[in-house]
């Protein structure tokens, strides 16, 4: 059994909120990176991240994508649709959109799907994405 990465260790990592706990967490993510120990954790914690780091620590979106690229890209940490999540990060810092609008327009992409409907204008920013309203 692989063990799940809950947001706040990303976070504690990420920020160093909380030095002897991002101490900790650095340790832990050493030991992926060098294949001792695997990890998992998912599309909603890594949404929930995002929305901590730009919510609360003010980062801009930029920031985020560059962190959260690297937590994505980390070797033996198992997450589903990593592909589609960062493409997903691009679209959210090119664009200037909502990280959940820009994780279904890259979904949408990996699909071939083109329509939407949506009342969030932000999806008329997607150049694949034909969005209609009822």
């Amino acid at each position: 059994m692989i063990p799940f990465v809950d947001t706040n260790l990303f976070i504690r990592y990420l920020t160093e909120d909380d030095p002897v706990q991002a101490d900790a967490v650095e340790h832990l993510f050493k030991r992926v990176k060098e294949g001792k120990e695997s990890l998992q954790t998912s599309l909603l914690v890594i949404t929930e991240i995002v929305w901590v780091l730009e919510s609360i620590f003010k980062k801009s979106k930029n920031e985020i994508k560059e962190m959260v690229q690297k937590l994505i890209n980390t070797p033996n940490l198992q997450i589903d649709q990593r592909d589609i999540l960062l493409h997903g990060l691009e679209i959210y810092s090119n664009k200037n959109i909502d990280f959940v609008d820009a994780y279904h327009s890259a979904l949408f992409k990996s699909s071939e799907q083109t329509i939407v409907y949506s009342y969030d204008q932000d999806f008329d920013k997607i150049e694949w994405i034909d969005r209609r309203e009822p």
